[in-house]
């Protein structure tokens, strides 16, 4: 069976970005703070190493919401190809979650984004077919993860907790009713705790 992932920094206040997210700040006011760990901070420890191999684990596919892919709204009237530059992290399909159709993108190293507009459920149906049992991670944004949750079909997810407060932005669990997992495994640092959790029902 396809093990499905989700890998989320989150602030003490529960949320995953900042306010007034935008094209020059895409995580919102402050939200980097929650990603120090990851993106060069000299007080990083092999915690965080070790956290960060579980993040870029190779997956055969990856679901994401278009707030996540880029900064345009509405219909597709200027060209954007994410923030990643030519060649994306993900060398493997990624399925966005759109209201306006778009013709895929292929990148370099094997990412394609593939743009869906039936739903979580239809995007997650086509990343698994797409993983042939490699994988799905979902890959965020909030509202992402949230439906994956209230869908019931993230096996593992780890939460990198910052000891941050952002006050505003993005919350994670908002509309989430249950939380049907337990913790497997905890790393500290000093810039976050990384705790692993699996779902109940995963083994």
């Amino acid at each position: 069976m396809t093990d499905t992932t989700c890998h989320m920094s989150i602030s003490l206040d529960g949320f995953v970005a900042g306010p007034d997210q935008s094209r020059d700040d895409p995580l919102g006011k402050r939200g980097q703070e929650l990603h120090g760990w990851h993106i060069g901070d000299p007080r990083a420890t092999e915690a965080d190493r070790t956290a960060d191999s579980w993040l870029m684990r190779p997956r055969g596919a990856y679901v994401m919401g278009r707030n996540m892919f880029g900064p345009v709204r509405g219909e597709w009237n200027e060209a954007w190809d994410g923030w990643w530059g030519p060649e994306p992290p993900y060398h493997a399909p990624v399925f966005v979650l759109t209201r306006y159709a778009h013709e895929p993108i292929r990148m370099e190293g094997g990412t394609t984004f593939h743009f869906v507009t039936e739903g979580f459920d239809a995007a997650y149906a086509r990343a698994l077919e797409a993983a042939g049992g490699s994988g799905v991670d979902i890959a965020g944004g909030a509202s992402t993860v949230r439906q994956a949750l209230n869908a019931g079909v993230i096996d593992e997810l780890v939460l990198d907790i910052a000891p941050v407060l952002l006050g505003g932005g993005e919350r994670l669990f908002e509309g989430v009713e249950t939380f049907d997992f337990d913790p497997v495994e905890v790393l500290h640092s000093p810039l976050t705790t990384h705790i692993r959790y699996r779902r109940r029902d995963a083994g």
